[in-house]
């Protein structure tokens, strides 16, 4: 079987991304499978063997060496950002009839824009921050928010990862910087309510047909926020498992699989919140969680003893059993 570990991606996240690649083909169990390692980058698309680029046919996703034409059975998707976890690819391999790993493109790209997202979860009566939606152009007034969702408050990209674009607002005059800040990464902003209280990340995934949930780990960052700084540049302490009651880990168990379950979930996840008055606040989900050796969701798999060569074959497993849309 020909498995394609796919990296990169056309945001600042590709870093990252190619560092969570490394795991996924350390990981990979060599007898059961080909394994190629496929970078997806604004320019080049290409297999790397032994150090050498072979280009990817975009019109059917295969390399040609040696003459010879190898095709892909299933692509491991760790694309963080765009094009990997906001739709695209699961799209465009939904049309070549390549099965992928993760979410399928509809809930990669809901999830992926948070507007959207939290307003499928308020349905579901998911405790979360008050927020303000605006579009680039839009007439903002510093004092209506502030009437709203009081100071401080979160500035930050509706459609953008590992906190990239994100400011907290103390006063006003910082208003104008975080909008500047936000807008650079997207044209759509979200201005969030300040929710004080602890921060815990959850790592969630389908195993073995059943909603598991890894761990809980508690956030405590040396800046202000979890921001990039602390998410990847160690300005952060992770504490695994966190350090709170028995009915707050009962709560954001339930959340993390309740929503998961409610937003169709699959695959490797990873879902924020602040427990504010013993109660767990939705923050964000992640459908490409960060798997390099600073990452929250590799961390939470050893403190689970899950193996995550096994959690692999489950993911290849569940990828070739989804048939593509068009094909149903």
């Amino acid at each position: 079987m020909n498995v394609a570990v796919v990296m990169g991606g056309y945001s600042d996240e590709s870093v990252i991304s190619l560092r969570s690649g490394q795991l996924i083909l350390n990981n990979l169990d060599k007898s059961k499978y080909n394994i190629f390692e496929v970078h997806i980058l604004p320019n080049d698309w290409s297999v790397l063997i032994n150090g050498e680029k072979y280009p990817i046919n975009k019109a059917d996703f295969s390399f040609t060496k040696d003459n010879i034409t190898t095709k892909f059975n299933v692509a491991v998707n760790t694309v963080h950002g765009t094009p990997g976890e906001d739709g695209h690819l699961q799209s465009y391999w939904e049309l070549m009839d390549v099965s992928y790993t993760g979410c399928n493109f509809y809930q990669s790209a809901l999830t992926f824009n948070k507007r959207d997202t939290l307003s499928v979860l308020t349905k579901f009566n998911i405790p979360k921050a008050k927020s303000i939606y605006l579009r680039k152009g839009d007439s903002i007034d510093g004092n209506k928010i502030k009437e709203e969702l009081g100071l401080p408050f979160f500035v930050k990209p509706n459609q953008s990862g590992s906190s990239l674009g994100v400011s907290k607002v103390d006063v006003l005059d910082q208003l104008e910087k975080a909008l500047e800040f936000a807008f650079a990464e997207d044209n759509e902003i979200l201005i969030e309510s300040y929710l004080n209280g602890t921060e815990v990340s959850v790592g969630v995934l389908k195993y073995k047909g059943e909603t598991k949930v890894l761990g809980i780990t508690e956030i405590l960052s040396q800046n202000t926020f979890f921001d990039y700084e602390a998410k990847y540049l160690g300005k952060s302490q992770e504490i695994t498992p966190a350090r709170i009651s028995k009915e707050e880990e009962e709560l954001v168990v339930e959340s993390a699989k309740k929503i998961y379950d409610s937003l169709g979930m699959s695959g490797f996840s990873r879902t924020d919140f602040i427990i504010m008055n013993g109660i767990p606040h939705f923050i964000e989900i992640n459908t490409n969680p960060g798997l390099s050796p600073q990452s929250i969701f590799p961390q939470q798999a050893t403190y689970a003893k899950m193996n995550m060569t096994e959690m692999l074959d489950n993911e290849i497993a569940l990828a070739l059993s989804r048939k593509p849309i068009w094909k149903k």
